[in-house]
């Protein structure tokens, strides 16, 4: 039975990707999906970069604004609803554009790597309870002890990976450094174009700081703000995205703003270099790398387009 074609689109933060994808869908017939941990929240658009509502209203999207900011949502939920996804985008005769930075969702869904669906454990608990009496600092450290080779692909900020880490020793004896090794050794699902935007590292950087600038003049301190009086704290997974920590330090009266926004820069070249090094890792992955297109993405449209007529032959 021939796989289901998937046209991926990823790549490090302020690359273009919703461009992209958007004009790629109005030509191809195509959905997206997004595939992308901040974008699932309400509520949360400017932060997250989210497509603004002119680009959802020419292109229907999938997974975004699904959760409120105070609700959880796991990597297994994600896989979940992108082949739930999938297969409503199919069946309307459309073509399916997951587009994205959170590599590992899209690990998630080509692989089908194999999660646990059960809700929280004792094990959890245990460890969620040592989180709040010692610090994520020393369950990062027990982790690094336990399963040194998951700490090199884990971020000691990610407190939901570390947590899972733990709680995945704990319950079956084994690193989830093999398991996530194992999971990644099985082919893919799909028939996927797999694209990842890059461009010259002092570009990206440049452009990073643009848009952080041009999300504190659009309105980010505001949307910050009304989640704040809402009840959204710093505890909150969603509240730990990048745009958010930051200006809640501001809005707290920790940090003034000129400092709020340079470590927003700061943070968001550090995460664009962890998703280099995350989509290098990956398999069967075309590197676009938008100098060589002079920034013409009906260009790169154009070539993505003649490589999904040559699968779909």
């Amino acid at each position: 039975m021939a796989k289901q074609p998937l046209i991926i689109i990823a790549g490090p933060t302020a690359t273009g990707k919703t461009k992209l994808a958007v004009m790629l869908a109005k030509q191809l017939n195509g959905s997206i999906i997004s595939a992308d941990s901040m974008q699932v929240y309400r509520g949360m658009d400017i932060g997250s970069a989210k497509a603004s509502a002119e680009e959802q209203a020419a292109v229907k999207h999938y997974l975004l604004d699904i959760r409120e900011p105070e609700e959880s949502f796991s990597v297994w939920e994600f896989q979940k609803a992108a082949k739930e996804a999938i297969a409503e985008i199919t069946a309307a005769g459309k073509i399916p554009i997951l587009v994205g930075g959170t590599g590992f969702y899209i690990q998630a869904l080509l692989y089908d790597i194999a999660f646990e669906e059960s809700g929280p454990t004792q094990v959890r608990e245990k460890w969620e309870e040592i989180a709040a009496d010692r610090g994520y600092e020393y369950l990062y450290e027990e982790l690094k002890r336990i399963d040194p080779e998951s700490t090199s692909k884990i971020h000691a900020n990610n407190h939901k990976r570390i947590l899972r880490a733990l709680e995945y020793y704990d319950l079956t004896g084994e690193k989830i450094s093999l398991h996530n090794q194992r999971e990644s050794q099985k082919e893919s699902s799909y028939q996927e174009l797999f694209y990842v935007l890059t461009m010259d590292r002092a570009m990206l950087y440049q452009r990073i700081e643009q848009r952080v600038d041009a999300m504190l003049a659009g309105g980010l301190i505001e949307e910050v703000q009304k989640l704040y009086d809402r009840g959204c704290r710093r505890e909150m997974t969603a509240m730990q995205g990048l745009g958010y920590k930051e200006i809640l330090n501001y809005l707290s009266g920790e940090w003034s703003l000129e400092k709020a926004a340079e470590e927003l820069k700061k943070g968001t070249r550090h995460f664009a270099k962890r998703q280099i090094t995350w989509f290098k890792r990956e398999k069967n992955v075309e590197w676009i790398d938008l100098n060589n297109y002079t920034f013409d993405y009906q260009q790169i449209c154009d070539k993505i387009k003649r490589d999904y007529a040559v699968i779909n032959r």
